[in-house]
């Protein structure tokens, strides 16, 4: 069942890299009490995702946080390494929180997970963004295809907050 607007955020443990390596985060960690704007991407470093859906959040950060979003954050079905170098690869450091979904468990308890073996790329996360308040969906925005970023972009998502 796919989550929708109204739902909790189900209760998962993500990574994230620090200064001191791998770090485990909780759902409860990265969505109580705050209001935050969640992008799900097929997977680091694919082109639609480097250079259009991202690209978007980074450039928007701003507007976003103008609009009251404490965090933006970005999950994919990579492990922490990949996520990390992702990161340095961008323009993201301090705009963006890069989430590792390296098994996928919180991707399938969202129901966002898509199997895209048919690329060869097994599985990942269709193409979203929701933003959440204190662990609530507020709005959910999902992508009919992997290779498109339109209701998701950071664009369409400034635009209705």
């Amino acid at each position: 069942m796919t989550i929708t607007v109204g739902d909790k955020i189900p209760n998962a443990t993500l990574k994230t890299k620090t200064a001191d390596g791998p770090t485990n985060l909780s759902t409860d960690e990265i969505f109580a009490g705050k209001r935050v704007v969640l992008i799900g991407v097929p997977g680091a470093f694919t082109p639609t995702c480097s250079m259009n859906h991202l690209p978007g959040y980074i450039a928007q950060a701003d507007a976003l946080r103008a609009k009251g979003v404490e965090t933006i954050a970005v999950v994919a079905v990579n492990d922490v390494h990949v996520m990390n170098a992702w990161e340095k690869s961008t323009d993201a450091d301090g705009k963006i929180l890069f989430l590792s979904d390296g098994n996928g468990e919180f991707t399938k308890a969202l129901g966002l997970d898509a199997d895209l073996s048919v690329a060869g790329m097994g599985l990942r996360s269709k193409r979203y963004s929701m933003l959440v308040e204190d662990g609530a969906v507020k709005a959910l925005n999902v992508e009919d295809s992997p290779g498109q970023v339109d209701a998701s972009g950071a664009d369409a998502l400034v635009a209705s907050l």
